[in-house]
Order: structure tokens, then C-alpha cells, then sequence
């Protein structure tokens, strides 16, 4: 189980981004302790008021739970790892509220504690919290048996595939998943013995190399992103240098992408922008079907939790009416009568709690179904429009490089455009 921990301020903010459900399918508050508000924004406003009695400017902290993609866990084992992710930092007792969200059918929890100590008016300390959450998770991991990240393995060394969230961002810009990207760095970079090569390689691709600031060889596509080929390579800068050189030969970038600019017709840029909407378009019909059997779940939870509680307050009142008043519970604690209903209504209580869960669970298992083919329908055709832009950025690549050795004339390059991609 992936968890990810951090102390933080702006309790107010957190609670609002937990309670989102525009992100999320579903969103459930499944545990408020040691408040005396019982929702999450008056929780978090009794943070606020505390901290300010304190030095602290960060009162809370953060943990997010997310079991691996293929694993589907319980609430009660999500409760479990949050109790064990407790005695590990340091935080037992300690206010907390749990909120467990439901996106693309998976389920995941998110954890606040407040940090302050009521007695000593002071931040509790968390030393090494990212080391103590990491072996947690690595032992959740081990226990379920799920496979292992790479992260966890040989003593955690780091899986060279992940992403800064800057790469993350540029790629979702362009639309293409960035592990496409480094694929396409990485394969070519491995079949090419010299700059040459490597230039044809991406080339063929729809990635032109240039020169860019302090020596350093860069990538550019056709609508002007720029890639540093060390970092997508996965590379060090000088061991791009010892393989390809300091690129002195090649084109400034700025140079790079005006000859671009000019050799893509405005006609297919046309064509690709309409070609992004369609796919867009597509995918949101496929979405907005989701979206209607997401309302529906909400509205069949939403039931259950009413009529849950509605029963849960006749029971309550049906066991309290079994205790007599005035002088008859005198009698009954002297015959011990009174100590047997108690009891009785223990039992009867979290009978009723296991019950009440199990319904939970029941409906949560029949909807996380019920949604399963509508999440398969938008993977699929997701999957499918990858493949479409892959070949459409292979078209594309072709035609520059007929451009390249044909008439620089744009009259010439607009036609030769047009033929290969058919429009």
C-alpha cells in the first residue's frame, strides 16, 4: 500500500479538497475522534483555533493510503493501516479524521491528525516520518502479497521510470503519456551509435534535435515543446557529450522551430487540433455515461445511510427502553438484572454495527461492479486514441522528412502534406 505522508498547514483548505467529489466518484467521512465537531470543516476550524495558541504552522498532518492498482481493499483493512500508520508516527490518540474516497473504481484513504498536544500546547515531533511510512508500507505490501514496486526493492532503490512533476505536466500539455516519451528517447538513444543516428532515430519519431543553452543538445516537436535528451534519455549531460558531441552543429532551437513552424502547413495543424477534439469528444460520451451511474450509486448510498440510521435510532431507543426507572432500577442493579440488559445491549449493539457495515460493503462490491464495464469502455477507447496518435505522429514525421528532401516551396510542402496525411 502506497502511503504518502506530510505536515502541513491550512487544515480549513484540506477538508475542502478531501470533501471534493467532483475528482471523486464517492466520498465518505468515516471517522471524526477527538473533536467536538462532528463534520470535517468543524473539525478542521477547531484546528485552526488550537494551533493558534501554539507556535505551530503546521498542525496537521496529511497521510494518504492507496492500495496498488490491480488490489481492491476493504474499509476495514484501509482502518487497519491507518491504526498501524498511527503507533508509527508517534500521532495514538491524537484528533483525527478519515475520509475514504472512490475514483475509477478503486478506493483509497486519506488521514488528518492534528499535530498539537492538548497538555503541553505544543506540535508533536515526527523524526524521520518518511523513512517510519516507508517501511510500513513495504511490510503492507508483503503481507497482502502484492508484488512489489520497484521502489521497494534492493533496499529501495529508485525506479528510474518516474516522473518529476514537471515532466508530468509537459506531457500532459501535449497530450501523450510521458513513458511514451521516454520510451521513444530511450529506444533511440539505444539503436544509435553517433549524433547522426540519434537524429534519424527521432527523426523518424516527430523529435528534432538542436542546440540549446550552455552546450547542452536538445529535442524539439512540431508543436514546439522542448525535451532535454539527457533527462528524457534517463542520461548524464556528459555522457550525451561523449556519445553525440556538444551539438555545435546543429541548429539553435529557436532556428529549429520556426523551420518547423514553416514546414508544418497550417492546414495540418488545423487537422490535429480537430483530431484532439474528436478524440475528446468521444471520450466524454463514454464519461458523461459514467457520470449518470455515479449519481445513481450516490443516490443508493445516500438511501442506505438514511435508512441506516433511521433503524439504528429505533434500536437504540428499543434498548434503552428495557431499563425500568426510579426505584425499579434500584431493584434491577440489587438482582443484577440491570448488568444482563447492559450486556444484552452490548451484544445487540455491535451486532448491529457488523451488520450495518457488511451492507456497506455489500453495495460498495455490487456498484464497484455495476461501474467496472462503463471504466473498461473509457480504458479501451483511451488506448485506442494512443495508438491512433502514435500513428498520426508517424505521418506526421513523414512528411517533414519528404519535405526535407523535396522542394522547400510552400506551395510544394503544403501538397505533399496533404496526400500523405489524405485530407
Amino acid at each position: 500500500m502506497i502511503l504518502k505522508g506530510s505536515q502541513r498547514g491550512g487544515p480549513r483548505q484540506l477538508a475542502a479538497h478531501l470533501l471534493n467529489d467532483k475528482d471523486n466518484d464517492h466520498v465518505t467521512v468515516q471517522d471524526i475522534r477527538g473533536f467536538v465537531a462532528g463534520d470535517l470543516a468543524g473539525a478542521m476550524a477547531e484546528t485552526v483555533a488550537i494551533a493558534k495558541g501554539t507556535r505551530a504552522r503546521q498542525p496537521v498532518f496529511s497521510l494518504s493510503l492507496n492500495p496498488p492498482k490491480d488490489a481492491e481493499s476493504s474499509v476495514t483493512q484501509l482502518m487497519e493501516a491507518v491504526e498501524r500508520a498511527e503507533e508509527a508516527l508517534g500521532l495514538q490518540g491524537q484528533p483525527r479524521a478519515i475520509v475514504i474516497h472512490e475514483k475509477n473504481g478503486r478506493r483509497h484513504a486519506h488521514v488528518v491528525w492534528s499535530r498539537v498536544d492538548a497538555e503541553s500546547m505544543k506540535a508533536i515531533n515526527l523524526p524521520h516520518f518518511k523513512n517510519r511510512l516507508k517501511a510500513l508500507s513495504k511490510e503492507l505490501y508483503l503481507e497482502h502479497g502484492w508484488q512489489l514496486p520497484d521502489g521497494h526493492k534492493e533496499n529501495g532503490w529508485k525506479n528510474p521510470l518516474n516522473f518529476t512533476l514537471a515532466d508530468w505536466q509537459q506531457a500532459k500539455r501535449l497530450g501523450l503519456d510521458p513513458r511514451e516519451i521516454k520510451q521513444v528517447f530511450r529506444e533511440a538513444w539505444a539503436r544509435s551509435d553517433n549524433l547522426a543516428s540519434f537524429k534519424n532515430a527521432l527523426e523518424e519519431r516527430g523529435y528534432y534535435l538542436a542546440r540549446g543553452d550552455r552546450r547542452v543538445i536538445v529535442a524539439t516537436d512540431v508543436t514546439g515543446q522542448v525535451y532535454s535528451v539527457a533527462r528524457w534519455s534517463g542520461l548524464k549531460t556528459k555522457d550525451v557529450r561523449q556519445k553525440l558531441g556538444d551539438g555545435e552543429r546543429l541548429p539553435s532551437v529557436s532556428v529549429t522551430q520556426a523551420d518547423l513552424h514553416h514546414r508544418v502547413s497550417d492546414r495540418l495543424r488545423d487537422h490535429l487540433h480537430n483530431d484532439k477534439a474528436d478524440q475528446k469528444a468521444a471520450l466524454q460520451v463514454l464519461k458523461d455515461d459514467l457520470r449518470k451511474v455515479v449519481m445513481k450509486q450516490r443516490v443508493e448510498r445516500a438511501r442506505l445511510q438514511s435508512a441506516q440510521s433511521i433503524r439504528r435510532d429505533n434500536e437504540v431507543k428499543d434498548r434503552a427502553s428495557r431499563f425500568r426507572r426510579g426505584l425499579g432500577v434500584v431493584i434491577d442493579v440489587l438482582s443484577g438484572r440491570y448488568f444482563k440488559l447492559r450486556k444484552q445491549n452490548e451484544s445487540e449493539a455491535y451486532a448491529s454495527f457488523v451488520r450495518d457495515r457488511t451492507q456497506r460493503e455489500r453495495l460498495y462490491e455490487d456498484q464497484r461492479q455495476e461501474r467496472a464495464p462503463f471504466q473498461q469502455r473509457i480504458e479501451n477507447l483511451q488506448e485506442a486514441q494512443k495508438v491512433h496518435r502514435a500513428g498520426l505522429a508517424q505521418q506526421i514525421a513523414s512528411v517533414l522528412r519528404v519535405a526535407r528532401r523535396t522542394d522547400p516551396g510552400r506551395a510544394d510542402r503544403n501538397r505533399d502534406y496533404e496526400l500523405e496525411l489524405g485530407i
